[in-house]
């Protein structure tokens, strides 16, 4: 698996660690399932402009 270096507040780092630490889990998996949940949620935003998009092209060309 590759690392990777981040730079953030010491309060932010603080406040996922507690995060981590209530849902038993350590800092990098916590911070890789965000980093999912961001992907995931990206890709639908992406699907549903597309879809928008293509309706109005559709409406444009009738």
């Amino acid at each position: 698996m590759a690392r990777v270096l981040i730079s953030m507040p010491e309060e932010f780092l603080q406040r996922i660690d507690q995060v981590a630490e209530g849902e038993n889990r350590s800092r990098s998996e916590l911070i890789r399932e965000a980093l999912r949940t961001y992907i995931y949620k990206q890709k639908v935003r992406q699907s549903t402009t597309s879809a928008r998009n293509a309706e109005l092209l559709e409406t444009l060309l009738e």
